[in-house]
């Protein structure tokens, strides 16, 4: 088990208690959920968009999609997927398909699915398929406070 440096050093500075919830290899974060034995709609996964602006993550629970409609109307930016090859340069201290929810801790603007903001506890990846950070919601919510929040996601 192990975390993402990034990510480390922002927990630190912002003084934010968590523990480490390790689970078998997965291969995607709803199988984490899954097999940490929480709940997927407390486990904070982000996809990453792109444009000519920039990155943005887009931070939703594990049992939704991304809707990208509703991300490009909230931010007014016509926003589309990241590749792997952008992801990898950007997540360098991450395994593919591992990435902390986090803008901060690697330089990104973010969107927040508003459903996350009443979870008294938040999980997410830790950087690898084997672990996850857990945290108590309102420190969550204080990581991504300047993150604005929209229904930007729809359940599967």
């Amino acid at each position: 088990m192990t975390i993402a440096a990034s990510v480390e050093e922002l927990l630190t500075r912002e003084g934010v208690q968590y523990d480490m919830v390790g689970h078998e290899r997965t291969p995607n974060s709803t199988r984490s959920a899954q097999a940490a034995h929480i709940p997927g709609d407390r486990l904070a996964k982000c996809v990453v968009l792109h444009d000519d602006h920039g990155y943005v993550m887009a931070v939703l629970p594990a049992t939704h999609k991304v809707d990208l409609s509703a991300v490009r109307h909230q931010l007014s930016r016509p926003l589309g997927l990241a590749t792997d090859g952008e992801l990898a340069d950007l997540f360098k201290d991450c395994e593919p398909g591992a990435i902390p929810p986090l803008g901060d801790a690697y330089g990104l603007e973010a969107i927040l699915e508003e459903r996350l903001a009443g979870e008294p506890e938040i999980y997410f990846e830790a950087g690898d398929h084997l672990a996850l950070v857990h945290l108590r919601g309102s420190d969550f919510l204080r990581l991504m406070a300047r993150a604005p929040r929209a229904q930007i996601s729809q359940h599967v």
